[in-house]
């Protein structure tokens, strides 16, 4: 180690001795041990700096294969979880199939319950009520009948049916029913519904003579009063030819009433209020008939789909047509147009009526069993 060199000696030739300075205070001295000091406390910083480095350096690799050890491990479970996910799937498909199967079988074994409940009440059961069963079950098939025919029988012959029955078995329980048939019955019978397959065998009626209806432009030829005495001359002239008449003003009188008779023969005045009856060309006589016979077949249409308002106008425009051009005063046209009258007559909507006192006489009595 350096020793502190110490401070030159005075002159001798001085006569003051001045005292010796403080190694402090010496500015040649102090310099150089602060600098050697610093660059000590530097170097040593730099070791520790270094040292610092290398020990973080380590730790960062270190850090770094324990993130891609950490990464590697994570892809790996991620492979797995998305192996196990889609045995999952595969797992939750056969599920929903097996829960598809398994409500399936639920719903048939529902429904052999339900039927086999239902076999059982239909045994358990007595004769009464049995007998109430088929009786309310016949009577709303009738009414569905009914509605799809439009007609009151299907019902009637229900109801019938039903008095029959109960009356053969005579229960004192079952008179409350019997009562209330009888009564739909006569609301049945006071309704009037009208009868499709009569009307419509009338309109086949009505069509099939409007071919030989005679209209009023060629009327049918009339046997004339000319005509009968010409046959009864003629069957007497027989007679009268060997004899001599005794009165010739008498013959000739008897000769002019024929001959007049003859002329209004060949004349004859038929009154007509509609001219176009008398405009219409043979040619078109035919098409006039046919349109009368389409006029009838929709009508008839018109009642086997239930449609009465349309039935009704084709009628109408049938029977207008009919006593425009035919000849009203002829047997045959007369009977057609009757025909029609009581088509139109009978055809109204009318509901058939509900047998519902009958229905709640039967629901009364199961229940009060």
């Amino acid at each position: 180690m350096n020793s502190t060199p110490e401070p030159p000696l005075a002159p001798a030739s001085d006569p003051v001795a001045l005292p010796p300075a403080s190694p402090s205070a010496s500015p040649s001295t102090g310099g150089p041990l602060a600098g050697r000091l610093a660059l000590g406390v530097l170097a040593l910083l730099t070791l520790g700096a270094l040292g610092l480095s290398w020990s973080t350096h380590g730790r960062v690799g270190e850090l770094e294969a324990e993130l891609v050890k950490r990464q590697q491990l994570s892809s790996d479970q991620a492979a797995e979880a998305r192996i196990a996910a889609r045995q999952a799937q595969e797992v939750a498909r056969e599920s929903a199939a097996k829960l598809a199967l398994l409500e399936v079988r639920v719903a048939e074994s529902a429904i052999q319950r339900t039927q086999l409940e239902a076999l059982m009440q239909s045994v358990a059961r007595s004769r009464d009520e049995n007998v109430l069963a088929d009786v309310e079950a016949a009577l709303r098939v009738a009414l569905q009948q009914g509605a799809i025919t439009g007609s009151a029988e299907p019902l009637l012959a229900a109801l019938k049916q039903a008095e029959e029955r109960l009356a053969r078995l005579s229960q004192p329980q079952l008179e409350r029913v019997r009562r209330a048939i009888a009564a739909d019955i006569e609301k049945t019978k006071a309704v009037a519904v009208a009868d499709i397959a009569t009307l419509t065998i009338r309109l086949d009626e009505a069509i099939r003579v409007v071919d030989d209806l005679p209209l009023l432009v060629r009327p049918e030829p009339r046997r004339t009063r000319g005509a009968t005495a010409a046959a009864a001359s003629a069957a007497s002239a027989p007679a009268s030819a060997s004899a001599v008449p005794a009165d010739w003003s008498a013959r000739w009188r008897s000769l002019g009433q024929q001959a007049w008779a003859e002329v209004r023969g060949l004349v004859r005045v038929t009154p007509i209020e509609q001219p176009e009856a008398m405009l219409i060309a043979p040619e078109q006589v035919f098409f006039l008939r046919e349109n009368l016979k389409l006029r009838l077949l929709n009508a008839r249409l018109a009642l086997l789909s239930r449609q009465f308002d349309t039935a009704q106008s084709d009628l109408r425009d049938a029977r207008a047509a009919l006593d425009r051009y035919f000849d009203r005063s002829a047997r045959p046209v007369q009977s057609a147009a009757d025909l029609m009258r009581q088509v139109m007559d009978q055809a109204r909507l009318v509901s058939v009526p509900r047998p519902d006192a009958t229905l709640a006489a039967i629901a009364a009595a199961t229940a009060g069993r």
